[in-house]
């Protein structure tokens, strides 16, 4: 019997980040995923990269001390299915507004868990239990999030 889940679109290298257990907080500018708390989601792999800026490479070689070759190896386990797939599940947990001013320590915790810089007053969702789908799921992305059917032999 497949599984029919909500799913939601990243792109690269966020996708991978999420499915490798790196991203475990996911940002948007609205709480997107708040409806999902306690859900599982689908990742779907979008066709394009992350193009706003390049923070998340500056968090992984700063807070995170990987080296070029680390992340070469984890961009590279992220594309291992390709894009415009459904790649993996992710567990949805708690969504909250962060706010205007954190303490820095807990600013910068939570750019380690999201891979990402400027956070504030952004709506943060933890993310947790991630997991590779056995092969990719090939479908074209949504805007937002959409339901996707996964069939029992990719399932994890």
């Amino acid at each position: 019997m497949s599984l029919q889940v909500r799913c939601l679109s990243f792109r690269q290298p966020y996708a991978g980040l999420v499915l490798d257990g790196l991203k475990t907080v996911e940002s948007r500018w609205r709480p997107l995923l708040a409806p999902l708390e306690n859900q599982t989601l689908a990742v779907h792999i979008a066709q394009r990269d992350w193009d706003q800026d390049e923070d998340w490479r500056a968090v992984l070689s700063g807070p995170l001390g990987m080296n070029r070759v680390q992340i070469r190896a984890l961009l590279d386990s992220g594309e291992r299915f390709g894009r415009g797939v459904v790649a993996g599940l992710v567990d949805v947990g708690e969504t909250w507004l962060c706010p205007a001013s954190l303490e820095e320590e807990e600013l910068h915790h939570l750019e380690r868990s999201a891979v990402l810089i400027g956070l504030q007053e952004k709506h943060l969702t933890h993310l947790s239990n991630p997991r590779w789908l056995r092969g990719p799921l090939r479908t074209r992305g949504g805007r937002d999030l959409w339901t996707v059917e996964i069939p029992p032999e990719l399932l994890p």
